[in-house]
């Protein structure tokens, strides 16, 4: 029930009415509806309510229609209440008057009966009338109205009721979640409190286990000490106590020995002296029969006189045929020797020997089966030398074949421009064999250095072809001996040198290789023919000798397709001009070795393809450690004039004319006061 009905119903109610008191029906109609709600319970109360407001309407009616039969409010107009009549106030807790008695009053004493006789009489006189079916339509078509109008607002309180449940579920779950948030934040912060609570725990735990670890192992060191200690002094006392025990022991022995011979000595002295003439005895018998038997056969000898003539012959062919073996056996091994052996001097030769037959006998047959090849094949260098060491190989060539006198040749110049090459190339072009040897074998060999030179020699002399004779590395022993101080045993080699150099010789052609020749000993230079100069090679040269190692180490195995090398694709000639120009003042083994480095670099690639970038490394790198070694090079000449050092090499700084013009320093020296002999 709304609360406009309950308005409605309580101003009807509360109304004076012309048959009794005011406020009865509204008394009698709450008892009515608290019987009913308390066998109902709160839907009948709601529906009492409507009955009630209900019959208040009823009785408005018909207070206003028939207010003429009880014959009251003559006179007045009657209408409806201008206004909602306030309700009856509710009795005093003591009672139900208002009087100031000590009694209370019954409700029921002022009930007056003929109202209701006459409400009974009025509700007769309405139920005959004509308009009283109408009259409870109306009130019946009121009724469902309200009703109708009750559930709309009840639909609307229940919408209403819904929505709030609604937005409570919402603000319940925004907070539900807000608290989550905060538990889960609060948790995350205690699980990093606790977190660093442990870590800290954890590292104290540590350090203190660290400190308990390094006292207790302060405290073994200390025991382990202290038992050293200890097991050293017993050690020491037991060897004291031992050493004693010794010395009491060895006392008491010899002092017991020297009783036992001063007791035992006539003993002792008995028995030595049995000894030694059993001994005596015993010799004398040995002799007496030695003496008898080999008596015997002496005379038995020297009575036959066959024997004795027998015996002088065999001793004297015994003695004869061991002198001849021992003989022949060194005249034959000198022979085999100068034939078929190679001197220890001698590193490398052409000459066939027994040992490098049966090593390499392939290689033997394809150097017994080779022509003869140009002397310049494979050497780079300048045209006019170019020209000049063709005219010696020429020479050389019909001296060999005409059988006349070799000259020597000395070449000079920096490291690695071909003198070793070309004097190959020289034995090789005339038909002759070569022999290489290095002046840093002789210094080491002492006093066999003359014997091994004089074998050099005459196994150079054996040579039925001719023998070309290189010394690589001359100033190491052909030093000057007025002015250096060599040994004595490096001495004696080197007159042993200019004494089977002095003369021309048909057998061999000695050909001399040195960076420094100014230290050579004047009689050397007065032994040599012809000087070449080996310079470094020009830009031309260059330029010859890069697509020389390019096309030999790079282009020829790239094309051979039977090793891992492959090569870019750029333009060649264009890349080796460009590399002529850059490696300005390398030498021709240097050249050679940028080459041999190209193709490592192609080797250690993972697809084997040299690239121009590869390339242009490769050359960088090389240009560097030239520059390196250039600036040593300077280093070392700057200092040489302070600090000179024996066979110190200060740099290539003679010349041609120097050399060539040898008569200068024969006058200085020859002008000497002390007439020392050149």
């Amino acid at each position: 029930m709304t609360s406009t009905d309950a308005r409605l119903a309580q101003g009807h109610l509360g109304r004076r009415t012309p048959w009794g008191r005011r406020g009865f029906l509204s008394d009698l109609l709450k008892d009515v509806c608290v019987r009913q709600s308390a066998r109902s319970g709160c839907a009948c109360v709601e529906r009492g309510v409507i009955l009630v407001c209900k019959c208040a309407r009823w009785f408005s009616i018909c207070q206003r229609n028939m207010s003429w039969l009880f014959g009251l409010n003559k006179g007045q107009s009657v209408g409806p209440p201008e206004g909602p009549v306030p309700p009856a106030p509710p009795p005093p807790p003591g009672g139900s008057g208002s009087g100031s008695g000590d009694k209370p009053k019954d409700k029921w004493s002022n009930f007056d009966p003929t109202g209701l006789e006459r409400a009974a009489q009025a509700a007769k006189d309405l139920d005959r009338s004509r308009h009283a079916k109408e009259a409870l339509d109306l009130a019946r078509m009121q009724e469902q109205s309200v009703q109708m109008e009750h559930q709309s607002k009840v639909k609307e309180y229940e919408a209403a009721l819904e929505q709030l449940k609604g937005e409570q579920i919402r603000i319940q779950g925004e907070e539900r979640r807000k608290t989550l948030n905060e538990e889960t934040k609060q948790h995350q912060a205690r699980a990093q409190y606790q977190d660093k609570l442990a870590r800290q725990r954890y590292d104290d735990q540590l350090r203190q286990q660290q400190i308990l670890n390094d006292e207790n192992l302060r405290k073994q060191e200390e025991s382990v000490q202290k038992q050293e200690a200890m097991r050293r002094a017993t050690i020491e006392h037991e060897m004291d106590l031992r050493h004693k025990n010794e010395m009491l022991r060895v006392e008491a022995e010899s002092k017991a020995r020297a009783r036992v011979e001063r007791e035992n000595a006539d003993i002792i002295r008995e028995q030595i002296r049995l000894k030694a003439a059993e001994h005596r005895q015993t010799v004398l018998e040995s002799i007496r029969t030695a003496g008898a038997v080999f008596g015997e056969g002496f005379r038995t000898f020297v009575s036959d006189w066959d024997k004795v003539t027998a015996t002088v012959a065999g001793l004297t062919l015994l003695a004869v045929g061991v002198y001849s073996a021992r003989n022949a056996t060194a005249v034959a091994g000198r022979y085999i020797e100068a034939r078929l052996g190679k001197p220890s001097l001698v590193r490398e030769t052409s000459r066939i020997t027994v040992a490098e037959a049966l090593k390499h006998p392939i290689k033997m047959a394809k150097r017994l089966k080779s022509k003869a090849q140009d002397a310049l094949e494979g050497v780079v260098l300048s045209p006019s030398l170019e020209e000049r060491v063709r005219d010696i190989a020429i020479a050389t060539r019909n001296t060999r074949q005409n059988r006349g006198l070799y000259r020597n040749i000395l070449m000079y110049g920096p490291p690695g421009t071909g003198k070793t090459l070309f004097a190959k190339k020289l034995a090789m072009h005339s038909g002759m064999d070569y022999a290489i040897m290095t002046g840093g074998d002789v210094a080491p060999m002492g006093r066999d250095g003359v014997t091994a030179m004089h074998k050099v020699f005459d196994w150079a002399g054996t040579s039925r072809r001719g023998l070309l004779l290189f010394v690589d590395e001359a100033d190491a022993f052909l030093r000057k001996r007025s002015t250096e101080k060599i040994s004595e045993d490096l001495r004696a080699t080197l007159n042993a040198f200019l004494y089977r150099t002095g003369e021309q010789s048909n057998k061999f052609m000695l050909v001399l290789a040195s960076n420094q020749p100014e230290q050579f000993d004047w009689a050397i230079n007065d032994r040599i023919d012809e000087i070449v100069n080996f310079k470094l090679p020009g830009p031309d040269e260059r330029e010859r000798l890069v697509r020389l190692y390019f096309d030999r180490y790079v282009l020829e195995p790239a094309t051979g397709g039977r090793q891992r090398l492959k090569l870019a694709q750029f333009d060649y000639g264009l890349k080796c001009s460009e590399i002529a120009k850059r490696v300005d003042g390398m030498s021709g083994r240097e050249i050679s070795k940028l080459g041999v480095a190209w193709q490592a670099a192609a080797y250690a690639s993972e697809d084997g393809v040299l690239t121009e970038a590869m390339i242009d490394a490769r050359v960088d790198e090389a240009v560097r450690q030239h520059q390196q070694k250039m600036d040593w090079l300077h280093g070392e000449g700057a200092l040489a004039p302070e600090t000179p050092a024996k066979g110190s090499r200060t740099g290539f700084t003679l010349t041609a004319q120097e050399v060539l013009s040898p008569r200068q320093e024969v006058t200085s020296e020859q002008s000497k006061p002390d007439g020392t002999p050149v």
